[in-house]
C-alpha cells in the first residue's frame, strides 16, 4: 500500500511487517508444498542481505480482531479458522481439509491467518494516518482465492479485502474513499473480485493466467467480460493470459495500456499491491 509522498522532503518512512509466528502453518505431515514456511523465511532472508530492513519501520504482526474480519467474511467461516489450530480439531481437519479447494490445516493455522490479516491491516491504517509513507506486509498464509464462507487455494481469510473494508468502513475519518487493488499473482484473484463486485469505491485490477478457466481457480470468474456489477459495474478489471506463460514486456505492456489510464481516471486514494 502506498499513499503519494512527493510534497514531503523528508525520506520516506517505508513500513515492513515480519513475524515468525505466520511459518507455523504448515502442511501436518511436514510434506513438501508450494505454500511452505520457507517462502517468507527466503523474503526475509534476501530483504536482510540487501541491508533493506534498517531503512524501513519494522514491525511485528498484530491478530486482526473477528469484528474487522466480518466485513468480509461470514461468521460460520470466521469461527472455523479462529479453532482449526485447536487440539479439538486434530481428528477432524483432514476431512474439513478433504472438502476444500487447495487447502490445509495444521495446529499454527488459526494464528497464523489472523496474524496475516491483521498485519495488513495494521500497516494499511499507519499509511492512511501518515504515519507511513508506504508498507510491505510479507504475510502468510495468502488471501485472494479466499471467499466470504470458504478458504481456497491455499487462503484462509482475504488479507487485502479485510483491510481494504477496515480503511472504507470503519476508518472514514482518515479521508480514504477510493482504493485500488492491484493483483498481479499468476492467478486470478477470484475471492477479491467477489467481495467488491458491486462496490464503486474499490478498483480491481487482476492480471493473471486464465486459459479459458483451465487454469487455477478454473471456471469462469476470470475473463475480461467480468467488470462488475450494479454501482461496481466498470470497477472490476481482469486481464486474462492465454497460451501460457508470460514474461516482463507483456506485463509492461498491461501496465502501460491498460493499468496506469484506467487507474489515472479512477483517481484512487490508496494503493493495494497484491503479490
Amino acid at each position: 500500500m502506498e499513499v503519494d509522498s512527493s510534497t514531503n522532503p523528508v525520506l520516506p518512512r517505508v513500513g515492513l511487517v515480519y513475524d515468525n509466528r505466520m511459518r507455523q502453518h504448515s502442511t501436518p505431515n511436514g510434506e513438501y508444498h508450494p505454500e511452505n514456511p520457507y517462502r517468507t523465511r527466503a523474503i526475509w532472508k534476501k530483504l536482510k542481505s540487501a541491508g533493506i530492513p534498517q531503512r524501513c519501520v519494522v514491525m511485528k504482526a498484530k491478530e486482526a480482531e473477528d469484528r474487522y474480519i466480518a466485513l468480509v467474511h461470514k461468521q460460520k467461516h470466521i469461527d472455523l479458522i479462529r479453532n482449526i489450530g485447536s487440539s479439538e480439531f486434530d481428528s477432524r481437519r483432514k476431512k474439513i481439509t478433504s472438502k476444500l479447494n487447495s487447502v490445509y490445516f495444521n495446529e499454527g493455522s488459526s494464528q497464523a491467518a489472523y496474524l496475516a490479516a491483521g498485519a495488513v491491516i495494521e500497516v494499511s491504517e499507519k499509511v492512511a494516518k501518515g504515519e507511513l509513507d508506504s508498507a510491505v506486509a510479507i504475510v502468510r498464509p495468502p488471501g485472494h482465492h479466499a471467499e466470504v464462507n470458504e478458504a481456497m487455494g491455499f487462503c484462509l481469510f482475504n488479507n487485502v479485502a479485510i483491510a481494504a473494508s477496515f480503511l472504507l468502513n470503519e476508518r472514514p475519518e482518515l479521508g480514504i474513499h477510493k482504493i485500488l487493488i492491484v493483483d498481479w499473482d499468476g492467478h486470478h484473484g477470484n475471492g477479491t473480485q467477489k467481495m467488491f463486485w458491486e462496490d464503486p469505491r474499490v478498483l480491481f485490477f487482476s492480471v493473471h493466467r486464465f486459459e479459458s478457466g483451465n487454469f487455477f481457480p478454473f471456471g469462469d470468474d476470470g475473463p475480461h467480460s467480468m467488470i462488475g456489477e450494479g454501482l461496481g459495474a466498470g470497477y472490476n478489471v481482469n486481464v486474462p493470459w492465454e497460451h501460457g506463460w508470460c514474461g516482463d514486456a507483456d506485463y509492461f505492456a498491461v501496465w502501460d495500456h491498460v493499468l496506469i489510464p484506467i487507474t489515472k481516471a479512477f483517481k484512487h486514494d490508496s494503493n493495494f499491491w497484491r503479490i
